[in-house]
């Protein structure tokens, strides 16, 4: 069969999982702290036909080769960590990363989670955990009887509160924030809800506290918001169908000279 329809069958596979990928993220532009994928390819196996640097004669050899390549493939998704724009919440207990660093959450099975998603609630036990009800780490937990609108977080992620019937009207530390980095950001396995795992790939979690020893600083009732750039993503989408179309159009080439061929005998 002719090569050209499995090389622009592959190239539309290629391109519906880059549509795929637009699509996604076009979808998560308003979600808090979510980082967009780019899709990578890579071409095919060549068929080498004739090697460069062949005897050609006694003295002198081919100076090109023959290869015909196989199409594209997907190689890999990648994740780009770059910093969203911060919009104010004036919400307690909301805060943003300016710079690296994850939040750590444990997950209900006992496991640890991560995610730059700041939107932190606190429970009916005082302890303040992320919107599915997962433990902020370390433990921050609210005293009884604290003044719920006098939450202050610091850019190095000390919280403090005001218990009117403990200190009167001077705020009292309940907790540190800590934030975690890794060495390969791009090698987490993400996995919904606005969280990632640590791989093989990722590195183990280096803890540190913001804004010190290149952690990034907290903003307080701020929010991040998606890194996702709309008209980039537009562009992409609207490149990422056109390479479709090209594709399918080869297919179709091929199949009017294969008509041709078969009518070769009337």
């Amino acid at each position: 069969m002719v090569r050209s329809l499995w090389t622009g069958a592959s190239g539309m596979i290629g391109q519906q999982s880059n549509i795929d990928t637009i699509s996604n993220n076009l979808a998560n532009v308003n979600t808090f702290g979510y980082k967009k994928v780019r899709a990578d390819f890579e071409d095919l196996i060549y068929q080498t036909i004739r090697t460069a640097g062949t005897p050609a004669t006694e003295e002198t050899v081919v100076p090109v080769g023959t290869q015909m390549g196989h199409g594209v493939k997907l190689a890999d998704t990648q994740r780009i960590f770059t910093q969203g724009s911060i919009q104010e919440t004036q919400v307690p207990t909301d805060m943003a990363i300016s710079g690296e660093g994850f939040f750590r959450v444990q997950l209900q099975d006992g496991t640890y989670a991560y995610t730059r998603n700041g939107s932190f609630k606190i429970d009916e036990n005082g302890r303040m955990v992320s919107a599915q009800g997962y433990w902020l780490l370390p433990d921050i937990v609210m005293p009884p009887n604290y003044l719920p609108d006098s939450v202050n977080i610091s850019k190095d992620g000390r919280v403090e509160v005001k218990v009117p019937e403990i200190n009167g009207n001077e705020p009292i530390p309940v907790g540190q924030i800590e934030l975690y980095r890794f060495p390969n950001p791009v090698g987490l396995t993400a996995v919904g809800e606005n969280l990632f795992k640590v791989s093989n790939a990722s590195g183990e979690a280096i803890p540190g506290r913001p804004n010190d020893l290149g952690m990034g600083e907290i903003a307080h009732r701020f929010l991040e918001m998606s890194n996702v750039a709309v008209v980039s993503e537009m562009v992409n989408l609207i490149v990422a169908q056109r390479a479709y179309e090209f594709n399918s159009r080869t297919i179709q080439t091929t199949d009017n000279m294969l008509g041709t061929a078969t009518t070769l005998k009337r």
